[in-house]
């Protein structure tokens, strides 16, 4: 583990993947995209409401209101301490177990297959969205907007039946945040994702980052290898809780 603060790594991640829209409820941050992915769907508990009570009713009222589950991230940070027990006892389910694995970033040799641009292009978002995509046109018009919501870089790599992989780096200040990385299927396994990380990582070099975060399922072994290679080491876990009986919310975006 590293001497780094959980407080952190929850702002880099909610700039590193914004929600398009969010309510401040007594210390908490509530966020909403429509339903897509877990993250721009959950309350960010910062800080401990004055009354805990009346907090939970209220973010589950804003959730309610707009069709979806009330869902928390909760880390070593989730403020008021033993929250997590507070909504296992309301009926939230545990769910989403996540490493948050950090690296320095320093002279990363990029592969020359590698094409990095500062938006995503109709290729990049249709291998990404047919990998890693739930929902319709309008989720991933949902989707779109929050991949454009901040700052980033987006790498492809082609082979001869077009795009083979793609990731995305999100530029928050010196630190790059790693999500989108996906490879087509029938290609796995042959460093094209190696490859994508190589070639945003030598590219956010080039932008002043220095260090590197991302998220990754606890139980995404093929993941853990491939950053463990590239230096990735644990710094942290955070899992989800989501109001039991509630449909869950549409994960278009698994953490990779």
């Amino acid at each position: 583990m590293h001497d780094y603060s959980e407080f952190v790594f929850d702002e880099l991640m909610r700039a590193g993947w914004p929600a398009t829209d969010e309510v401040a409820v007594d210390g908490w941050v509530a966020r909403f995209a429509g339903g897509v992915t877990q993250r721009a769907n959950s309350v960010l508990p910062f800080a401990a409401p004055a009354d805990l009570g009346a907090a939970l009713l209220r973010v589950e009222r804003l959730y309610a209101t707009r069709g979806l589950p009330t869902v928390f991230q909760l880390g070593p940070s989730a403020q008021p301490a033993g929250l997590d027990d507070v909504l296992a006892a309301r009926g939230y389910e545990f769910g989403s177990p996540t490493s948050i694995q950090t690296a320095p970033v320093g002279d990363v040799r990029p592969d020359p297959s590698v094409r990095i641009a500062e938006s995503p292009s109709d290729e990049w978002l249709d291998l990404w969205w047919r990998v890693d995509g739930r929902g319709d046109q309008s989720a991933l018009d949902v989707a779109a907007e929050i991949l454009c919501g901040g700052p980033a870089l987006y790498a492809t790599v082609r082979d001869t039946a077009g795009v083979a992989a793609v990731g995305r780096l999100a530029l928050v200040g010196e630190w790059g945040g790693v999500y989108c990385m996906a490879v087509r299927p029938g290609v796995r396994r042959r460093g094209h994702g190696a490859a994508v990380l190589s070639g945003l990582l030598a590219a956010g070099r080039a932008c002043g980052v220095t260090r590197a975060w991302l998220q990754v399922r606890a139980e995404n072994t093929a993941a853990f290898s491939l950053y463990r290679k590239a230096g990735f080491t644990e710094t942290s876990r955070y899992h989800y809780r989501s109001h039991r009986g509630q449909e869950p919310v549409q994960d278009v975006h698994p953490e990779p």
